[in-house]
């Protein structure tokens, strides 16, 4: 049901928001696991996604030639702040906005879990995801062509099975670890090799770099 995924969203807003709380000035400036972003960025990236509507994405992809890595960056250039404060006050203000551009709302979840390790994992810092929340981020990325962000076409090479799931999808050597390591793997981050195990784990884990 889409309508439960809003209450998801916040709940993990929230929890990003409580961590993030706790950073000192360098923190902010750690590399995150999105390539070419700082922790901070991240955060600045979810404040403009949080505020993104259907009709200013089209808009704005359309200002930026419909370049979507320009737009992303644009948008973190404008929501950073002044000062890392700034970007978490500024977050604050969205946690609990509904909008969304054109996609699919499990992407909201896609967004939030995803980035939340992005920021969480160079930082040391655990945080326990509610089970339905990765489990739908992982089915959605699953279904979803490389050319929006997802991993559909690695379907027809591996077989991902969620040892904490019921998920398993694809064809060809498998590849078994939790959820939320497959989810970062399929959604282009890397992961510790220990995470997945299974014939096609190795050749997986590399093909991710």
């Amino acid at each position: 049901m889409s309508s439960d995924v809003w209450p998801m969203v916040h709940a993990e807003r929230a929890a990003l928001i409580d961590d993030l709380a706790r950073l000192d000035d360098a923190q902010w400036e750690l590399p995150s696991l999105c390539a070419g972003w700082t922790v901070r960025d991240v955060a600045a990236h979810l404040v403009d996604t949080a505020r993104t509507t259907r009709i200013g994405f089209v808009v704005g992809l359309a200002r930026e030639r419909f370049d979507f890595d320009r737009q992303n960056a644009r948008g973190v250039e404008r929501e950073r702040g002044a000062s890392p404060q700034q970007t978490l006050q500024r977050l604050r203000r969205v946690a609990s906005r509904t909008s969304t551009p054109p996609a699919p709302l499990d992407s909201r979840l896609v967004e939030q879990v995803v980035h939340g390790e992005d920021i969480r994992r160079p930082l040391g810092l655990a945080h326990s995801y509610p089970p339905e929340a990765v489990a739908r981020s992982l089915r959605l990325q699953l279904r979803t062509p490389a050319s929006f962000g997802g991993a559909k076409e690695l379907t027809a090479r591996v077989r991902l099975t969620a040892t904490d799931a019921d998920l398993s999808a694809g064809d060809g050597p498998e590849v078994r670890g939790p959820a939320l390591s497959l989810l970062l793997a399929v959604s282009g981050r890397q992961v510790v090799r220990d995470e997945l195990d299974g014939p096609g784990a190795a050749a997986f884990v590399a093909s991710r770099r």
